[in-house]
């Protein structure tokens, strides 16, 4: 099963960066509005590790056919959202089965 990921916001906290953060040279390339497809639960070609750790689970329970995640948590019972696990500059992803 083909499970679409799509990037829908990027946040920036600038605050937390300057109070927390070492200074970094290379942080994140994700753009809102960029896909990737999951065939079969697999990480697709170019997605960031640390966000795919954190949706790895829903991907792949998302292409096994499962879904209705938490009761009810998504209008659409066949999707979830997640945030990657940078609490600086986190990204949500939207995924859906297509």
């Amino acid at each position: 099963m083909k499970i679409r990921i799509t990037a829908v916001r990027k946040a920036s906290y600038p605050d937390l960066m300057a109070k927390y953060e070492n200074p970094i040279e290379h942080t994140c390339d994700v753009l809102e509005g960029q896909e990737w497809i999951s065939v079969d639960g697999k990480c697709p070609e170019g997605m960031c590790p640390s966000a795919w750790g954190s949706m790895r689970e829903f991907v792949e329970a998302l292409a096994r056919g499962e879904g209705n995640f938490f009761d009810g948590w998504m209008k659409n019972p066949l999707s979830a959202m997640i945030s990657c696990n940078d609490g600086f500059r986190p990204v949500s992803f939207y995924m859906e089965v297509i």
